[in-house]
């Protein structure tokens, strides 16, 4: 039986992907920051000798995209450095590795179109930047054994995210200004998660490099803070629009970053489910979640 390890256990991403390989059987072993900080040589070396991994997924990000371009040397070293020690443990160990990374690693402008798995990156933010070369990292040392996953937008039953932000303001606020002119793809953790555990027995066997885990179609913030009061019973037209400058924040968004998802295919795997769908599901579980917090 493949023995997995993920890394950054103890995030919303972790969390879901731990919890989807145990529901299919798998040996997982799940390590947060305080069992295994990818950052350090001796600490990534005690986890491959402890637990002997056969397949990698590094979960474990700097995720505070604002906070990055100030502390980029921080970020650098989580979402750069980290990968590059991971992908050299596997080549050491005879491992593979899956490596989740991140749409900022483009410009987002002036695009109508999805990107495609192999567009030219040109992140325009210290966060971008630095997940960038945590891609290039993996993908030097791992060139045949191992896939950078892409994802955006991300929501999950656990942590922090927009969806949860907007069902706890539709409790407390009578209307909201949504920004409307970002687009992307909201995406589920849970979804994202089983992408992972679909994907990680064929890499190394036919598959590698870089594929995009993001829900298919397209919406704006706004749209989805519609669809979220929508899901819920609240009148979504308490949701009124506006624009990026209404939040000007330290980091760069970007206006468009859909992805594309034909490496998918290629591989021989189902593309992923519409995000209208994923979200339905997974509101009722949020809510739960959010009331036993409360609690």
């Amino acid at each position: 039986m493949t023995r997995w390890l993920v890394t950054g256990a103890g995030g919303m991403l972790g969390r879901d992907t731990v919890a989807e390989l145990a529901r299919r059987g798998a040996d997982v072993t799940g390590l947060g920051r305080a069992d295994l900080d990818i950052t350090h040589p001796e600490s990534v070396a005690h986890a491959f000798a402890a637990h002997r991994p056969d397949l990698v997924v590094n979960c474990a990000a700097y995720t505070a995209v604002d906070d990055a371009e100030t502390d980029e040397p921080r970020a650098l070293a989580v979402n750069g450095e980290g990968p590059r020690l991971l992908a050299r443990a596997c080549a050491e160990h005879g491992a593979r590795l899956l490596h989740v990374s991140t749409d900022y690693v483009f410009d987002g402008a002036a695009r109508t179109a999805p990107y495609p798995e192999d567009h030219p990156p040109a992140p325009r933010s210290a966060y971008g930047r630095t997940k960038l070369a945590g891609e290039r990292a993996v993908l030097t040392a791992l060139p045949d054994a191992s896939a950078v996953v892409r994802t955006a937008w991300l929501y999950g039953v656990h942590g922090t995210s927009f969806v949860r932000t907007m069902l706890d303001l539709e409790a407390r606020r009578d209307t909201l200004d949504v920004v409307d002119d970002q687009r992307g793809q909201p995406t589920w953790s849970a979804d994202v998660a089983a992408r992972l555990a679909d994907l990680g027995p064929h890499v190394g066997r036919g598959a590698h490099g870089v594929f995009h885990a993001t829900a298919a179609g397209e919406a704006t913030w706004y749209d989805l803070a519609r669809e979220v009061f929508r899901g819920i019973g609240a009148d979504p037209g308490r949701v009124r629009p506006t624009t990026s400058d209404a939040f000007r924040r330290p980091a760069p968004r970007p206006a468009y970053s859909v992805l594309a998802h034909g490496r998918w295919r290629e591989a021989g795997l189902p593309p992923p489910r519409d995000w209208r769908t994923a979200l339905l599901e997974a509101l009722p579980l949020i809510r739960e979640e959010t009331r036993g917090e409360a609690a």
